[in-house]
């Protein structure tokens, strides 16, 4: 679908500049103490890396910079870092960092261009964590223009998070990556610099509508359906390099096709541990469909949508399609078990794990089903889920311009985790979730749209709440910060071990008692809820005799990992979903307690005490 808003856009672009209309420019006499555009960083396991972004170098500058930190009141210089071309970025990296203290820093070019910032102090101590989450930053001029995000900016001063993530399009125009990069960070480096920020890039920010990366091969359409990159490689890299360099480094940094990198990875900050995809880099194309289902496409073409509802969608989980690849899912395997420093975990991604929207531009035709969403390919869906719901992780993510809460269904409707779509920064291009009948499992006086659905591929789906637009909205028009725009914010309660999320829109005080939120919203659940099926079996009641321990269950036969978490308290028993015989593993080190063959069953009402 948004291949045809590429190209409209595309033709708006030409238009506008055949018109002899400005698009986004530099800013005009850009002098050498404004050198330094803005500043991102992450601080992961005492290592601090920090990606200085600069304008454009002139008249023989230098392309080196240094990074000092104040110390006792005095500035030392403590790295420094190349300039790297194209893209103007310098990234600087210190190891053994204390982050029990909170330190200024100091970006320094040529001894005239200084950006001051503060490197926080991990609030591992701080009983509640929170994180604000945001996508789909656009400005086109058509969609309302450069509408001012300082009601985000001041709303985020105020709550003053302890991590931010930009899940994807930070940037739309599909050709200058580094000018509307800059804009993105003139518009939000009063939080950026002083906060720690995950970003991962998306279709957009790639310059493309759609992406199914397929391993990083050469896209043979600008469409994206052949699968791979359209734009040059060495284009995608200064993306990348610009919007993801410093973060921790990757699980594993063998790239891929092209020589494009990678940035999975896990950020360990506040007692939360992030596992950070990139969920639609190693996705299949789409040109094997018509192979494998020629009765869908007849004409031997590939769509990136179906409308036409007495497809079976089943059809099209062809043979061999990848969604993370394995070597995410080796990622996410052992990320599962890693506990060190953690009491709760959440998977970041660039959208939701299924296909949470049924119309989409206009309220005009139902879709059937959009390949752009990560409901196909549906086992490698369910691959993911079945991975990630062993850590009891929520999932948040974005690019679908309609906030979402679903709870995801593997075997069963609600055996796996819980996710949240944020809604759009800037929404021009609407979604609805609006089923025709009403699901017959859904809680009393809830919205019709709420319950037990299958989507468009057929995946279990729970929908807990949604903001679709309203023809209000819709009426208001033109502008981004409407059309039910805005921002999450979730808050992790670490001694309660809940996590609530918020949906907030745009141009509102969220400090005003009179504000509200997105109907729905907020929604509180508990860390445990996101491995809560409702057809299970019980292992006994384990009973340690010291609290928050790491319990890991495994397969007796297979040793996979079932589910892996730190307990709240001494007591805890495990929920299996299968009967059979498992291993129990107490303790985060290398010899951990274990005991073998410990049968699971209904209503178990046996207790293991467990001395540590």
């Amino acid at each position: 679908m948004k291949s045809r808003l590429l190209a409209l856009s595309i033709c708006l672009f030409l238009s506008l500049s055949m018109q002899g209309q400005n698009l986004l420019e530099l800013p005009k006499n850009i002098k050498p103490e404004d050198r330094i555009a803005f500043a991102l960083y992450t601080v992961h396991e005492n290592i601090l890396k920090l990606n200085a972004q600069f304008y454009p170098l002139k008249n023989f500058e230098p392309f080196k910079a240094s990074l000092e930190i104040e110390d006792n009141g005095k500035w030392v210089k403590k790295a420094e870092a190349s300039i790297q071309y194209p893209g103007y970025t310098a990234l600087f990296r210190i190891e053994d960092w204390d982050d029990t203290k909170e330190r200024k820093y100091k970006v320094v070019h040529n001894d005239k261009a200084f950006y001051e910032g503060i490197i926080r102090k991990n609030p591992i101590y701080k009983d509640e964590f929170i994180l604000a989450a945001f996508t789909c930053n656009s400005i086109y001029p058509k969609h309302g223009g450069d509408i001012p995000r300082t009601d985000i900016v001041d709303n985020i001063k105020k709550i003053q998070p302890d991590l931010l993530f930009f899940s994807g399009d930070q940037v739309y125009d599909h050709s200058q990556h580094y000018l509307y990069w800059l804009k993105f960070g003139r518009d939000f480096g009063d939080i950026i610099r002083n906060t720690p920020t995950i970003c991962i890039v998306d279709d957009h920010d790639v310059g493309q509508a759609n992406i199914w990366g397929d391993n990083g091969k050469k896209a043979t359409t600008i469409n994206g359906i052949s699968g791979g990159y359209y734009m040059p490689a060495e284009y995608v890299k200064e993306v990348e390099r610009a919007q993801t360099s410093h973060l921790p480094d990757p699980y594993d940094p063998t790239p891929i096709e092209q020589g494009i990198g990678v940035y999975y990875t896990d950020l360990k900050w506040g007692g939360i541990s992030f596992a950070i995809l990139e969920d639609r880099k190693f996705k299949s194309g789409l040109l094997d469909l018509p192979k494998y289902a020629p009765d869908i496409f007849p004409d031997g073409k590939t769509k990136d949508a179906i409308f036409d509802p007495s497809i079976d969608t089943k059809k099209l989980d062809i043979p061999g399609a990848q969604l993370l690849g394995d070597r995410q899912l080796k990622f996410l395997e052992d990320w599962t078990t890693d506990w060190e420093n953690a009491e709760m975990k959440t998977v970041l991604s660039q959208t939701v794990f299924a296909m949470v929207n049924n119309y989409t531009g206009k309220h005009d035709r139902e879709i059937i089903a959009d390949f752009d969403t990560n409901g196909w390919p549906q086992t490698g869906r369910n691959k993911a889920l079945s991975v990630i719901r062993k850590s009891f992780s929520p999932m948040i993510g974005g690019d679908q311009h309609l906030a979402t809460f679903v709870k995801h269904g593997v075997e069963d409707w609600g055996d796996a985790g819980y996710s949240f779509v944020t809604p759009a920064i800037a929404n021009y291009w609407l979604r609805w979730w609006d089923p025709k009948e009403p699901s017959k499992n859904r809680n009393k006086n809830a919205p019709y749209f709420t319950g037990d659905f299958l989507d468009g591929f057929q995946n279990k789906i729970t929908i807990k709440a949604v903001a679709n637009p309203t023809s209000e909205e819709i009426k208001q028009g033109g502008k981004l910060s409407t059309r039910v725009a805005g921002f999450g914010i979730i808050k992790y309660n670490k001694p309660n071990r809940t996590i609530t999320f918020e949906c907030w829109g745009r141009n509102v005080d969220i400090h005003d008692k009179n504000s509200k939120q997105y109907p729905g919203w907020p929604i509180t659940i508990s860390q445990f809820d996101n491995f809560s099926p409702r057809n299970y079996y019980e292992l006994p009641t384990i009973q340690l005799s010291k609290e928050n321990q790491v319990v890991t269950i495994r397969d007796s036969e297979t040793k996979e990992v079932i589910s892996s978490v730190r307990t709240k308290g001494k007591s805890y028993q495990p929920k299996v979903l299968k009967l059979g015989s498992y291993v129990i593993e107490i303790g985060e080190d290398n010899v951990p307690i274990r005991y073998y063959n410990v049968l699971a069953k209904k209503n178990n009402r046996k207790t293991l005490h467990i001395k540590i």
